[in-house]
């Protein structure tokens, strides 16, 4: 695992200076502690820092070919490359090392740009082929591995966060202020927006290649939309398979030469990835695990139930407000806006976890994978109700305000929320309010009239994002329409950001078996009836298949999520704190917000009339953002 960057000034002559990838490798050390790595030919530069994993004494980065054409720096882990290796060697390749990077290399010979097509894992390349003069950019098919960029036409900077960008000569940091909106609504900022206008993210499952003055991005992988869904296989067969699918993809994910352990939540998913990982290990599984002192955000009593059923070696660790001094350190690791308040947890969890291991396995992916949020039982239902007469609708609307107190995630918060979604014209805008923290309803009377000119008149990017979005998946089940929209949305965009930035910051490689590309095309052919099964049956046929592996009462739970306490922290410990930055007539003179709007919402919050945590806590994350980057910016 590492961090890279680099420059090519495609358009000019002028050389990349070791001083200038110093400065970008500097920001990014934490990404790779154990070694540095350059190269530099005329106009081109690469520069790495790595974090050792696999073949410690010889892996230096960058590699090359035989003849020192070909030039990689890589970020991430290929699964297969062993594979990929002996085939290489068979066709008359020669290595250097034992190392996952220096396959791509000769990969890339034989394939050209395909050669991503071959590789199961996570990455963000960079690759110089200096006969055809020609750069290659590559992520990893979901985006666990994230490559930002800068190009103006002639030069083009590359890094694997939005910091180094920062120090390239000439970048300019004018703001995007339709990246500020989508911010708002997602909770995160959607590729391949960044916060600056002149800094863009490469797309999950692209590449981007610079040849002949130009710029070209393609995809190259995609969900099997075509494929036919399993209707016809008897359960007991698909049972199996993907009980050897998941094995496999954990079992190839435990190759390491360095210590290795697990998140465990206590939910459905990372109990199953830790059942696995004991059945492939002759010793016991080290895991580890994280709560709060607030009982009802706490599921450390289920992650002892899994630990004791496996005899693994726990490590438990309490998340409380007065950590949440770390911001400051997590605002400048994301470089641009992020709102999913689990990052707080997750660098804490991931903090905790490197003291003992170097890599971790967890369970992102299990939800969208078979149907597992709460949204897409509450979408189910929609379907129906929806048919129902708006008058009903606005009526039992009306009756869930009778309850003041709507602390997130209770009965009347939910039914509230599902409601006003009920309400909403269309499927994108149903769907936008369920996952949105300023939704469609929340939005009216937020921003100044200075802020609506200067984004865009009414333009809204999120929803736009959102509605395009659904227009792909057509002909698939409710069911995985929802669910190609998450992992072309909310996985990459949000949860693999999180937990990117938050197991990085702290030096910690993690690996998700359940977005194993190959496990999820597998699930993608599942019909949508037998993930999400009556009313209460979310991810029905994964915990079906391994029910047997999992104490009674974690396969019979439903979805917790990994929530933080906020409601309670702004009107405690936080309090000062938010209206002290939020507040504060800086903040307020960026010019972003309706003051009576904002002081509404704080007051609502404080009196008790309306949990506003999260709405405060993507306002706090905004403006804790820009005093780290954009300090001195009004509209």
């Amino acid at each position: 695992m590492c961090g890279i960057c680099g420059i090519y000034n495609y358009g000019t002559s002028e050389p990349v200076t070791r001083d200038e990838l110093e400065k970008m490798t500097g920001l990014i050390v934490h990404r790779g502690p154990d070694d540095e790595g350059f190269y530099q030919e005329d106009n081109i530069g690469l520069a790495m820092r790595r974090l050792s994993i696999i073949d410690l004494s010889s892996g230096h980065q960058p590699i090359s070919n035989e003849d020192g054409s070909v030039w990689i720096i890589f970020n991430g882990e290929i699964y297969n490359f062993q594979a990929l290796r002996e085939e290489l060697l068979a066709r008359g390749h020669r290595f250097k090392t034992k190392s996952d990077t220096e396959t791509i290399v000769h990969l890339y010979e034989e394939k050209g740009t395909d050669f991503v097509k071959s590789l199961r894992g996570m990455f963000a390349i960079a690759l110089w082929d200096s006969r055809r003069k020609r750069l290659v950019l590559a992520r990893d098919r979901i985006g666990k591995k994230p490559l930002y960029y800068a190009a103006n036409g002639y030069s083009i900077a590359f890094a694997s966060e939005l910091r180094p960008l920062l120090t390239v000569r000439g970048f300019k940091r004018d703001l995007d202020l339709a990246a500020v909106d989508a911010y708002l609504t997602l909770q995160y900022i959607p590729s391949p927006l960044s916060i600056f206008k002149n800094a863009r993210k490469l797309e999950p499952a692209s590449v981007l290649v610079v040849e002949d003055g130009a710029l070209k991005i393609e995809k190259y992988w995609d969900l099997p939309l075509a494929a036919e869904k399993l209707d016809y296989v008897p359960l007991s067969e698909i049972k199996e398979r993907l009980y050897n699918e998941l094995f496999e993809a954990t079992k190839i994910r435990l190759i390491s030469e360095v210590p290795l352990g697990a998140f465990l939540s206590g939910g459905i998913d990372s109990s199953i990835v830790t059942a696995l990982m004991a059945r492939s290990s002759p010793d016991p599984v080290k895991t580890f695990s994280i709560g709060f002192k607030e009982a009802e955000f706490s599921e450390l009593e289920y992650a002892r139930q899994v630990a004791k059923m496996y005899g693994t070696k726990h490590t438990e660790f309490i998340v409380e407000a007065n950590m949440a001094e770390v911001l400051e350190k997590l605002v400048a690791h994301y470089g641009e806006p992020y709102a999913d308040a689990s990052a707080l947890p997750s660098y804490f969890v991931s903090r905790e976890t490197r003291k003992a291991v170097t890599v971790a396995l967890n369970g992102d992916g299990g939800d969208e994978n078979f149907g597992g949020y709460l949204r897409y039982m509450a979408m189910k239902i929609d379907s129906v109700w929806g048919r129902a007469p708006a008058a009903l609708k606005k009526s039992l609307l009306n009756f869930t305000y009778l309850f003041p107190k709507k602390a997130p995630y209770n009965v009347f918060w939910r039914a509230e929320k599902f409601m006003k979604s009920s309400l909403l014209e269309t499927l994108p805008l149903r769907y936008l309010s369920t996952v949105a923290f300023f939704g469609p309803n929340d939005k009216p009377g937020l921003f100044s009239n200075e802020f609506i000119n200067a984004r865009g008149g009414s333009a809204d990017y999120a929803e736009k994002y959102i509605t395009e979005l659904f227009k792909i998946p057509a002909g698939q089940d409710l069911l995985n329409k929802l669910i190609y929209v998450d992992f072309r949305s909310y996985l990459p965009e949000c949860l693999m950001t999180k937990m990117d930035i938050a197991s990085m910051a702290n030096s910690l490689e993690t690996r998700s078996p359940f977005l194993d590309h190959k496990v999820i095309e597998f699930a993608y052919t599942l019909p949508g009836k037998i993930k999400l099964k009556g009313v209460n049956g979310t991810k029905w046929i994964l915990k079906e298949t391994f029910k047997d592996m999992l104490p009674p009462e974690i396969y019979r739970r439903g979805k917790m999520g990994f929530g933080i306490p906020l409601g309670p922290w702004f009107k405690g410990e936080l309090k000062d704190r938010w209206a002290g930055t939020c507040l504060s007539e800086k903040a307020l003179s960026r010019g972003y917000f309706n003051r009576d709007h904002l002081f509404r919402i704080w007051d609502e919050h404080q009196n008790g009339k309306r949990d506003h945590g999260y709405h405060l806590w993507a306002l706090f994350m905004l403006e804790l953002w820009h005093q780290r980057f954009a300090d001195n910016f009004k509209i």
